[in-house]
């Protein structure tokens, strides 16, 4: 956060031009004006003032990100409030916070009153908790754990021991300003961490010993403070609809990446139900001398029962022995919830509340289950992988939940390079509460007393996308089916990562998929392959950006989350097209309520949903103007399928081919050039 600085001389800032802001900005990192850039950045600025609902298209090298940070640093400015800007990724919150914000603010201080402040704003569990550390929790694993063997960690801590991390962390809290995880030079397990921090429910507020020193409520103190506060869409979600008071009264919101905003919003309303959560609670309850032997028997019950229950959504009642369980379930965990009230001693606080909160979230789960909302989903699943069954309970829509909590109460620009998928916005705007009726032109006002009214605007992108790059359908492939990836797709996969000599970008619909390819490219090529998994996802991206002809495999983190300009990206192949799986329960009931609407269930939801990925997938290739190579396709329905031409124009504007001797001598020219 940078400091306020006091300034006389400069005019009020609603009297300065929005394009003096841009000007400034621009030069200031050494950019060119763009057409696309500047358009998005007025309709932003009118849609702050004038209390109207924005949904802008910004393709990739648009610099979206400062045509919205320019309105909103004039904005917060102008009326005294605080502008909220909410990412889906840690990587574009930390570079907005570490590389956007400060060069603007440092640019346009001289033309504003005074200087801009701004904040980031991330869950309580993010930061150490010094009263855990102190040892006013207990500890949320067996204690023999700690000093365990040594265990590769996909997180990236490597194989270090987990008490050797813990001990780690101890030593680092002695040292860290802001014991903000995301400042650890090397990372450690979620296992580790979960031993230095505390989540939102378990936390003792203000009757903490430490509540003076604590880093989560240090961050929360400077957000109150500041003109800008960047958050993660989660966590403003959950905020809104429970009324926790952790984002300060602001006016204005702009939700970034905004594709992705109504996936994490469900996934942060969704609850969840198994036998594990309940052995945890009830080895915390023991250990403040409650014997909790009948929830203990309960969430045995609990346990079989779901063994018992089919696998997939369901449709009606719960089964009878499954709905007992979770009725009994409820009323033991509320006796245990009373019994832990007054369990322990004086120094026991921590851990009181940690197993509190722990029970308040069975019985809220229960009591959800017993009786869910009308747009409820209730689903059951078996993990082959783990061998454990849980129940799950989500929305189908939270649409009328974000109008209510969100949209009502304050103004929301969205923005994203895939808003519009083939032209249209108001499948975007329907799934966050705003309707078809309300939707506005481009320069109109809305009138008083209609909060929903809004407006959507494409800004297009500065890239010759058919001058830059082909997009190449392998239509002489077999269809993909269940078994995983063919020998002839995968030997096809090999002759193009051949011809491009590595700089490729392998994506895939499973994690199966990426590795059986990764071994199949590596037993043929000589080349440097990192694939999803093997190391962090900061590593595997840093050793592929470096590294000229390196090729990177892996799944639906890497179809979002890979920014490589230059000539180490030059092939994204991608093994199939990402439709979700036909028996997810969400997808099924989604479809099926669209169906008895009359509409297309499966263009509605499944289309959409792999049009919105495979733009995401195939807009990694291109990042700058400089930049050339190949999209490869290696599904041959996007060309052939009845549906194949919905999902080509949600893709970026490519020039097209089918024929695999033009595809492979481009990538052989690209590759010698």
């Amino acid at each position: 956060m940078t400091a306020p600085t006091a300034r006389t001389a400069a005019p009020a800032a609603e009297d300065i031009p929005l394009s003096a802001l841009m000007e400034a900005a621009v030069s200031a990192i050494g950019g060119a004006p763009r057409e696309g850039q500047q358009t998005m950045a007025e309709a932003v600025d009118l849609a702050m003032s004038g209390g109207r609902h924005l949904l802008v298209q910004a393709g990739t090298g648009t610099g979206k990100s400062l045509a919205y940070l320019v309105p909103a640093l004039r904005h917060a400015l102008v009326s005294g409030r605080p502008v909220v800007v909410s990412t889906a990724t840690i990587a574009l919150q930390s570079q907005i916070v570490s590389k956007d914000l400060p060069r603007l603010v440092e640019a346009l201080a001289p033309h504003l009153p005074r200087t801009p402040t701004f904040a980031l704003l991330k869950g309580r569990a993010n930061y150490l908790c010094k009263h855990k550390i102190a040892g006013g929790y207990p500890v949320d694993i067996d204690p023999g754990a700690l000093f365990a063997e040594a265990s590769p960690d996909p997180s990236g801590s490597g194989s270090e021991r987990l008490g050797a991390q813990v001990r780690r962390l101890r030593e680092w809290s002695e040292e860290t300003d802001s014991g903000d995880r995301d400042s650890l030079e090397d990372a450690v397990s979620d296992r580790a961490w979960r031993q230095v921090s505390v989540t939102g429910n378990q936390c003792i507020g203000s009757s903490c010993p430490m509540v003076e020193d604590c880093f989560a409520e240090r961050s929360r103190e400077r957000a109150r403070e500041v003109d800008i506060v960047v958050t993660n869409h989660a966590l403003l979600a959950i905020d809104a609809f429970d009324n926790h008071g952790i984002i300060p009264d602001h006016d204005v919101v702009v939700f970034d990446e905004a594709h992705d905003l109504t996936p994490r919003v469900t996934s942060a309303v969704t609850d969840m139900l198994n036998p594990g959560m309940l052995r945890g609670t009830v080895r915390d309850l023991r250990g403040l001398g409650v014997a909790a032997t009948a929830l203990d028997d309960a969430s045995e019950e609990l346990r079989e029962s779901l063994e018992l229950a089919p696998d997939g959504r369901v449709i009606g009642d719960l089964p009878q022995r499954l709905g007992d369980a979770i009725t009994q379930l409820r009323v033991e965990a509320r006796t245990a919830h009373s019994d832990a009230k007054d369990a322990g001693d004086d120094s026991s606080a921590g851990a009181r509340k940690t197993v509190r909160a722990h029970l308040q979230e069975i019985i809220d789960v229960c009591e959800r289950l017993t009786a869910p909302a009308e747009d409820d989903v209730v689903s059951i699943s078996h993990s082959q992988a783990t061998g454990r069954s849980s129940i799950q309970v989500a929305p189908l829509s939270v649409a009328g939940a974000m109008r209510g909590a969100i949209l009502e109460e304050r103004t929301a620009v969205l923005t994203s390079a895939t808003l519009a998928l083939g032209g249209r916005f108001e499948p975007a705007a329907g799934e966050v509460g705003l309707a078809r009726r309300d939707r506005m032109g481009e320069d109109e006002l809305p009138p008083l007393g209609n909060p929903s009214a809004w407006a959507g605007i494409d800004v297009g992108s500065p890239f010759a996308y058919r001058r830059q790059g082909i997009l190449y359908t392998a239509q002489h492939l077999p269809q993909p089916g269940r078994e995983g990836p063919s020998l002839a797709m995968l030997d096809h996969l090999t002759e193009l990562v051949d011809a491009s000599c590595g700089g490729a970008l392998c994506l895939f619909s499973s994690r199966r998929g990426a590795e059986l390819a990764a071994e199949h490219v590596r037993a043929r090529l000589d080349l440097t392959l990192a694939v999803q998994g093997e190391d962090s996802m900061a590593n595997l991206v840093r050793t592929f950006r470096e590294e000229e002809d390196a090729c990177l495999f892996g799944t639906l983190t890497l179809w979002q989350g890979v920014d490589v300009p230059g000539r180490s990206l030059r092939l994204v192949t991608i093994d199939r097209i990402p439709f979700p799986r036909p028996d997810d329960p969400l997808t099924a009931a989604r479809q099926e309520r669209i169906g008895l609407r009359g509409g297309n269930g499966f263009m509605s939801v499944s289309a959409q949903h792999a049009a919105l990925l495979l733009a995401q997938g195939a807009g990694r290739l291109i990042r700058s103007t400089a930049d050339r190579g190949m999209v490869a396709m290696l599904d041959p329905r996007l060309s052939t399928a009845r549906y194949g031409g919905f999902l080509r124009e949600a893709m970026p504007p490519l020039w097209t081919t089918t024929d695999p001797e033009v595809a492979l001598g481009a990538l052989r020219r690209l590759a010698e050039s």
